[in-house]
């Protein structure tokens, strides 16, 4: 197996001064650690008549910032994390344009009817180049048509994904809705892969696949999260017709059943494709958005090379390792950063190794207290204590720490395991239960020498289901308990080796 997160253990002796574990159980002990205590979110000062709904941005290499917003607008903001930010509008008239990126000096956007690259050649601080790269989809007036992305592959192609739509259709029902496209400059548009949802997040990965977030909702139990694959088919049926055209990729899959359970699917629907990554619904949200692979080789904490993924109803930030077995991804999620400001749509590295979060409120709610705006989230150069990443074993989990374990406390009181497994069903109704839930019995667990990994050995593991695993009571040598006890794995395969 391929694990893609790194143990930074050179930086694991920084770490907050606490009480130890028998001092913190004694009255006017100091407060826990707290997130924020780790990672600080900077708000941006927004203007009071810009409404700043963010659905894209993209950090420049002066230091200054490009959002755009679901009003068709483009902000340009220099310094903005000074006392008084400058805003200045770089161009408008956009149809909801849901994301950005910058690519040989042009920036380029995904639109409802349209793949666009901008530039401002004259440099007066206003685009003034606009051009079409495709634009080959229709659009029905539905509002729910949302387009999001760009991202460009290693072979020059831009990627594409589409929303599917809800409610009247003015214009017809369209082709090609809840798909991924590939457009190649100049050559018309290759829909490679149909049954998404609403998937709001589309990001490459560091070795160069694409991964997308997708809503619960409509024959998707759970958030999630998928590799793109050519041909495949991620169980949303609304737009599976378009599959019928000379121009697709996927093979017309099969009706779907009105009531499977997802592990199951791949037997009655052809090319069907479990996520890599469920996120359960409430427990880690409830509308995955934006992500952003870690880049910054330890600059922003002990979690390179994993995903930070948004969500907008919960105004959070969460966390994702991958590995690859038997050929496939899958992974854990964990909690990692709540309480931002508004719902993520957004989240985008800066240079620095931190994390632009750009959001909006607008149409869903969140629990953020605001309506829009721009945070940046900043790592302070403390390790946390938390569940670094959980990795399949034949038997069972390992679970590495960012910290070591304080040993020595394992005693008294001794570490409380528990872990459930589920799945959810493929259905036409809204979302899914948990279903088939069953509490698995931990057999064995030990911890390595340098305190840093727990072995688990458990009895009835099965493949294609979210195994939940609870850590309580776990203490590291400053007397810290993990600020996160719960990590959800996505088992796809069980390893053989």
């Amino acid at each position: 197996m391929v694990m893609l997160s790194v143990l930074l253990a050179s930086i694991s002796a920084l770490s907050l001064q606490a009480p130890s574990a028998d001092q913190s159980a004694s009255a006017g002990q100091a407060p826990a650690p707290t997130e924020a205590d780790y990672y600080q979110a900077q708000s941006v000062p927004v203007p009071d008549e810009i409404e700043l709904e963010i659905g894209g941005v993209q950090p420049l290499e002066d230091g200054s910032l490009l959002a755009c917003t679901r009003r068709g607008q483009v902000w340009r903001i220099v310094n903005p994390l000074g006392e008084s930010p400058q805003f200045s509008l770089w161009t408008d008239g956009l149809q909801e344009p849901l994301g950005l990126w910058l690519h040989e000096g042009w920036i380029y956007s995904a639109t409802r009817g349209e793949l666009l690259r901008m530039r401002d050649s004259s440099g007066d601080g206003r685009a003034d180049e606009f051009e079409t790269i495709n634009d080959d989809w229709n659009i029905s007036g539905n509002y729910h048509e949302y387009n999001f992305g760009p991202r460009p592959d290693s072979e020059g192609n831009w990627w594409i994904t589409t929303n599917r739509g809800f409610g009247g259709e003015p214009f017809g029902k369209p082709d090609w809705r809840g798909w991924a496209m590939r457009l190649k400059p100049g050559e018309p548009m290759e829909p490679m892969a149909a049954g998404l949802r609403s998937p709001a997040g589309l990001e490459l990965s560091p070795w160069g696949e694409l991964f997308y977030t997708d809503n619960q909702g409509e024959w998707c139990g759970a958030n999630k999260l998928s590799v793109i694959k050519e041909g495949a088919y991620y169980g949303d049926p609304f737009g599976i017709e378009s599959a019928h055209l000379p121009q697709s990729r996927v093979t017309y899959p099969g009706k779907n059943p009105d009531g499977i359970m997802m592990p199951k699917a791949h037997t009655k629907l052809l090319n069907f494709q479990l996520p890599a990554v469920w996120f359960p619904y409430n427990k880690m949200g409830r509308s995955a958005s934006g992500m952003a692979w870690d880049r910054s080789e330890g600059a922003f904490g002990p979690f390179a090379g994993q995903l930070f993924v948004g969500d907008q109803y919960q105004a959070s930030v969460m966390r994702v390792s991958l590995e690859k077995v038997a050929g496939e991804w899958q992974g854990a999620c964990y909690p990692f950063r709540k309480k931002l400001a508004a719902g993520v749509i957004r989240v985008r590295q800066a240079e620095d190794g931190g994390l632009w979060v750009g959001m909006s409120d607008r149409g869903w709610p969140s629990l953020g207290s605001e309506g829009y705006g721009l945070q940046k989230l900043t790592w302070n150069g403390v390790v946390p204590f938390e569940i670094h990443e959980m990795r399949a074993t034949p038997t069972g989990f390992d679970v590495q720490f960012t910290k070591p374990v304080d040993l020595a406390q394992q005693s008294v009181p001794p570490v409380k395991l528990s872990m459930s497994s589920y799945t959810y069903e493929l259905h036409s109704a809204y979302g899914s239960d948990e279903m088939e839930t069953q509490e698995l019995t931990i057999r064995e667990h030990h911890f390595s020498s340098d305190g840093l990994i727990l072995h688990v050995s458990v009895d009835g593991l099965r493949e294609g289901y979210v195994h939940e695993l609870q850590v309580k009571d776990l203490f590291d040598l400053d007397g810290h308990k993990l600020l996160h006890d719960v990590a959800y794995y996505t088992l796809i395969h069980i390893p053989t080796e």
